[in-house]
């Protein structure tokens, strides 16, 4: 069994486990992209189970912490990663942790919304498939209604399962990419600007669908919308200049936060 998995097993059967509601933990974190310093000792606490905003002008660093979580840098020759981020309190910069099952334990959705050049059922079905989680055709079609049940897309294409992804709308896009990074599985959900992309309409489906979300998943957003961190997040973090300023309920963090760095941001006088 993966050391990570060992994990997630032992907290479910002592849910009392010290601190059992946080779900990723980020110590001294930095980041290096060649001689460039991206990300300056990040200390920050994810909780399970709500929904966290990552805010901060752009070039902040908040994508790149968020990238960090499931170890996307490491795609990146030049960077470099220092610190400890953990999943359940193990270490995913371990050498003995599985990136392919971080992964899909840590699923991602990108700005863009990038369904493959498949069928909407085989965008969904891909991850199942290639992680050995489903056994027959039968098993592999409940996951995908299941998967565009939870992200509220299967009313909308269940006549039109073997239609190329890439012909949705915008919106319906990135409700496919959210259900095919549900169909593994995860245990967090990282999105990087996932509505920055659509129009008010589709934003408002995605932002419903994040607070459905939340009652299963960990989720973590970077968004530039003051008004979308306000209205999908429990928990709300700023960043400036690779730092991070400060972090709190988003309630308190909008209404009374701590740092003016923070309130000029929020009221739209940074600079």
């Amino acid at each position: 069994m993966n050391v990570l998995t060992e994990v997630a097993v032992e907290k479910k059967l002592n849910p009392m486990t010290k601190e059992s509601n946080i779900k990723m933990r980020g110590k001294d974190v930095t980041v290096h992209y060649g001689e460039k310093q991206a990300l300056f000792a990040v200390n920050l606490d994810i909780p399970e189970r709500q929904v966290t905003a990552l805010i901060g002008p752009s070039g902040c660093g908040k994508s790149t912490f968020l990238r960090c979580l499931n170890r996307m840098n490491d795609t990146i020759d030049s960077a470099r990663v220092g610190g400890n981020i953990t999943l359940d309190g193990e270490d995913i910069y371990d050498p003995k942790i599985d990136v392919v099952e971080l992964r899909a334990r840590v699923g991602m959705v990108f700005q863009k919304p990038n369904p493959f050049p498949k069928s909407i059922y085989e965008n969904v079905a891909y991850g199942p498939r290639i992680h050995g989680l489903t056994r027959n055709k039968a098993e592999l079609d409940e996951v995908v209604e299941s998967s565009l049940k939870k992200a509220a897309l299967w009313s909308e294409v269940k006549d039109r399962l073997q239609e190329s992804g890439t012909g949705l709308s915008g919106g319906q896009q990135q409700r496919l990419c959210i259900a095919r990074a549900i169909a593994v599985s995860p245990e967090v959900i990282l999105m990087d600007e996932p509505c920055s992309a659509l129009d008010p309409i589709a934003t408002a489906k995605v932002e419903e669908l994040i607070d459905e979300l939340r009652a299963n998943y960990t989720i973590i957003i970077v968004t530039h919308s003051m008004q979308q961190a306000a209205r999908v997040s429990q928990r709300t973090a700023m960043f400036h200049l690779g730092y991070l300023v400060e972090e709190g309920a988003t309630d308190k963090m909008f209404t009374n936060p701590d740092d003016k760095r923070t309130q000029d941001y929020i009221t739209g006088r940074f600079g």
